[in-house]
């Protein structure tokens, strides 16, 4: 199988630099086919602007969405958007592995997913009927793939319980998952989450690389979250909310399971 892995953080002496790097080195002796996107490595370029797209002409009012369509549409997409969405194309599977930062993504990641998911691409797809709102929520381009976040935190598990001062990871999680990953049409595994990680000793890595592992060699085989695709009936369109007489007087995140 093809994975990439598209990773963000800037010391490659880290712990995510570590545990990328045994990522690496497991699944390519599983015999798989690995990519890495290293984006501080590569230096990429987190803002979007008009010169995402090449054929923009010069006093003209750059629209984001229209010009990312028109961009992707006419080839004209700048080299470095191409090569990561030719990278996705490819991949069977994707790891997006960063450390949890102010309750999100790095802004390096969040800017690889502002430019690479073009219109067209990642969103922007299918048709709009008064049946079907678009090829998203468990269709797109990306359907028939898997994703997986492996993620580090500073606090404790517990900060990140339900209960925990820190809110449910869940739910932290949730816009990542459901939607950078689910929306264009990945089966989205459960993450692989490391806390504490200034506590991490050799003895608690060891014991990390081998539960790491585990998930690698899952990445076909595990269930995936079992989220309501959208356009399988579950949602009245085109108000795209929760038909009322499922999970009738439940409201929250995990109204969009399958089993709420």
């Amino acid at each position: 199988m093809n994975v990439l892995i598209v990773y963000a953080h800037p010391e490659p002496r880290s712990l995510n630099g570590a545990l990328k790097d045994h990522a690496l080195a497991h699944l390519q002796r599983q015999g798989h086919a690995v990519q890495v996107s290293d984006l501080y490595a590569m230096g990429f370029n987190p803002l979007i602007d008009v010169g995402d797209n090449r054929a923009s002409q010069p006093g003209v009012r750059f629209r984001v969405a229209e010009d990312s369509r028109q961009a992707y549409a006419d080839g004209t997409q700048s080299p470095d958007i191409a090569l990561e969405q030719d990278k996705l194309r490819w991949a069977d599977a994707v790891i997006l592995q960063f450390p949890l930062w102010w309750f999100g993504l790095p802004a390096i990641l969040k800017g690889w997913v502002d430019r690479v998911y073009a219109c067209g691409f990642a969103y922007g797809v299918g048709e709009h009927s008064d049946r079907h709102w678009g090829d998203r929520y468990g269709e797109g381009n990306m359907s028939g793939k898997r994703a997986m976040l492996m993620v580090s935190t500073g606090g404790w598990a517990s900060h990140y319980a339900p209960r925990g001062v820190n809110g449910s990871l869940d739910a932290i999680l949730f816009p990542i998952q459901h939607g950078i990953l689910f929306y264009p049409g990945f089966e989205v595994l459960p993450p692989f989450v490391l806390h504490r990680t200034s506590r991490i000793d050799a003895e608690a890595f060891a014991q990390a690389c081998t539960a790491l592992e585990q998930r690698l060699d899952g990445l076909w085989s595990d269930a995936p979250i079992a989220w309501r695709r959208q356009n399988d009936g579950d949602y009245l369109i085109p108000e795209l909310t929760l038909r009322p007489e499922l999970a009738p007087g439940v409201q929250g995140l995990d109204i969009h399971l399958r089993d709420a």
